[in-house]
This record gives structure tokens, sequence and C-alpha cells, in this order.
């Protein structure tokens, strides 16, 4: 028999040969988007701490008198140990900032997209998801034993092709899509996704997990779930959504229900995050004013979001690319298969609120000049 050891090495062999295997670097990041690695001084471009409040004074003081006054850990299951009076007011901030009447906190935001389809889908039921859309919303889906199909990235027409398909042959039907996407930075059209759902009677979660705070605006869909640990600077994921779906999610999403309730520092932190997020509008407008110079600088598609991608092809290019810019002084990690499909490896450019106009103009001219751009 292969012995386990042996299996695994094979397996990263394989994985050196293609230039897919991830390595964990030791890496210190610290305010106005700086970062630390092997005692270099690096300007990160690889952070989703879109408004730079990971590092705000409030949201650190926040954080810290919640863990002087209630401890480093929540205990157990909310379910449990009981409701923390700060999640609950979380959970009443992220509704209201979102329009909806209620809104449950997962442990990440991974995890609520493991607990909500399964919650709501099953056998004999459909989700549809876009193509693109990321790795938590296919385990998701997959783990809800409903039929599973997908549609072309943001393209309604085939949506409506598979919903004209397939949709009459089940149950319920979940459409499930990003409002930002993630390695690409680009929008799906809401709009027209929420008329088809209407249409079809299907219900629509979307992924906010990029927009919140930055590229957030337009309709809502009836199922909006996002994360804490990107524009909030926090950790956590929640799910905002009518009452009598949160009180469904409470006693069946199996993430939730099963696992630790969130650590109150973090719950504190993200309060803040969220009041200075709504009491700072030039804050929110930054990172994409960024993001457009960028790419106006580099003749790409004008930015969408605070993330821009710049595609390189293969796995090694952009390996090598990114080690070149961070002997430049900047942090620009490099995305690859399975993360983007196979000859999409590229630079995942974010920028943050934290970044100033040298820093980007900087970036745009060693990537100008190393690209022949």
């Amino acid at each position: 028999m292969l012995s386990l050891d042996t299996f695994a090495q094979g397996k990263l062999d394989a994985l050196d040969e293609a230039a897919l295997r991830r390595r964990l670097v030791p890496t210190e990041r610290g305010p106005e988007a700086a970062a630390e690695r092997g005692g270099r001084r690096l300007v990160s471009f690889s952070c989703n701490d879109y408004l730079g409040l990971s590092h705000h004074p409030r949201v650190i003081a926040a954080a810290q008198d919640a863990a002087a006054r209630y401890g480093a850990g929540s205990g157990g299951s909310r379910l449990v140990t009981g409701n923390h009076p700060l999640l609950g007011a979380l959970e009443e901030r992220l509704a209201r900032h979102k329009g909806k009447a209620a809104a449950l906190v997962f442990g990440s935001g991974y995890m609520a997209n493991l607990g909500i389809t399964p919650a709501l889908a099953g056998r004999g039921d459909l989700v549809l998801l876009d193509e693109l859309s990321h790795a938590c919303m296919w385990a998701g889906a997959r783990l809800s034993g409903a039929r599973v199909a997908t549609f072309r990235h943001n393209d309604v027409g085939d949506l409506a092709r598979v919903l004209d398909a397939e949709r009459a042959a089940h149950s319920r039907c979940l459409i499930l899509t990003e409002r930002v996407f993630s390695m690409d930075g680009d929008r799906a059209p809401m709009g027209d996704i929420l008329g088809l759902a209407e249409r079809h009677d299907a219900w629509t979660l979307v992924d906010d997990a990029h927009g919140l705070g930055v590229a957030e605006e337009g309709p809502r869909a009836p199922l909006e779930m996002g994360t804490l640990s990107k524009s909030l600077g926090s950790y956590g994921g929640y799910l905002c959504a009518s009452r009598p779906v949160i009180d469904l999610l409470t006693s069946r999403a199996r993430s939730f229900v099963y696992t630790t309730g969130l650590p109150p520092a973090s719950a504190a932190a993200a309060l803040e995050a969220l009041a200075i997020l709504e009491a700072e509008p030039a804050r929110r407008a930054r990172p994409l004013m960024l993001a457009r110079r960028f790419t106006a600088r580099l003749g790409l598609p004008e930015a969408e979001s605070a993330v821009v991608p710049v595609l390189v092809g293969e796995a090694e290019a952009a390996l090598a690319l990114s080690r070149t810019l961070e002997e430049a002084g900047f942090l620009v990690v490099a995305i690859r298969p399975p993360t983007v499909p196979p000859g999409t490896a590229r630079l995942r450019v974010a920028f943050s609120a934290a970044h100033d106009t040298a820093q980007v103009d900087a970036l745009a001219e060693r990537i100008a000049a190393l690209t022949g751009r």
C-alpha cells in the first residue's frame, strides 16, 4: 500500500512541476498598506482591507475593549452559550445597512455560503451558479443535494436559457452570483438577474464580500451575504434577509448551528468599522478612484471595483512577475489555477483607501516597464 507520506509527496511534486504549489510566507501587515517580508518593507496591493479599517484606531480600540470586558472567545455555539449582545447589535446594524429585516452572523463568509444554500435547497431543487462563483458557493451548492448547473459568466441570456430549460422540472430554484467577482473585479448585472429570477420564481443569493462599502450600489437581492473581514477589517460572515429566512437559518444552517460563535472582539471591531464606513463617503469612494487611475495608466478596461486583474497567462510567468515586483518593493500576489481558469494566471491588484496616489502610480509604472504596456 502506498504510504500517506509518499502519496502526499507525489502530489506536491506534481504541483511543483506545474508551478501550482502554495506556500505560506511569513508576512507582517501594518497601517497605510505596509507589509514586511524577510526584513524588507513593502507596499501591499494584495490585501482585501479595502477601506484600511483593520488598522483604524477606533476599530482597534473597540476590539481591545471588547476582549478586555468579555474575554478572547465566545465559549461555544450561540445556541448553547447564549446570544452575545454585541452579535445581536451587529446583526441589527448589518440588516439596516442592507435594507433588510434581519441578519445572521457566521464564523466566516465561507461558512455562511456552506450553510445558506443547503438550508434552502435540497433534492428536487435547482441551484444555478455563475461559472466564476467563489469556491464556497460551489461547496454549499453541492452540499445541498440539489441539481447544480451553471451559466456563463455575467451572461444574462445564458441564465435565461438555463432557466427556460430546467426551471419547470424543479420545485425550488436558487441563483447564486457575486456582486463583485473576487478575481476579475467586474460586477454582476444584478438588475437583470433579479428580473429573471422574479419571472421564473427563483431566489437570488448574492455574495457581496468584495463590494461592501466600495461597490454595493444597485438593487438588493432577497439573500445578501458577505464578510466582515474585507472592507470592515474584522473577521466573520453574515447573511441579511427577511425575518422568516433568518429564523429558519438559525435552526437549519449547519455551519451556524454546529460551530462556535464569533469572538466578541471581532463583533465589536466590525460594528465600529461599519459606523466609520457609513459616516465617511470619501473613504468608500477612494479605492475605486485609485483603481481607475491604475487602469487608465496601463490602458486596461476601466475598473469596476477595488480589484483589477493584470492577465499574464501561465502560472510560472505570473509567479516570476510577482517576484520581480516584490524585489521592487511591491507585494502583488500571483493568482493561478484552479482559482482561475487554466491559461489565465494573473496579478490580482487590490486597492485600498490606505494607498496614496504616488504608490499607485509607482506600481503602474513598474508593471508597464515589465510588461511593455
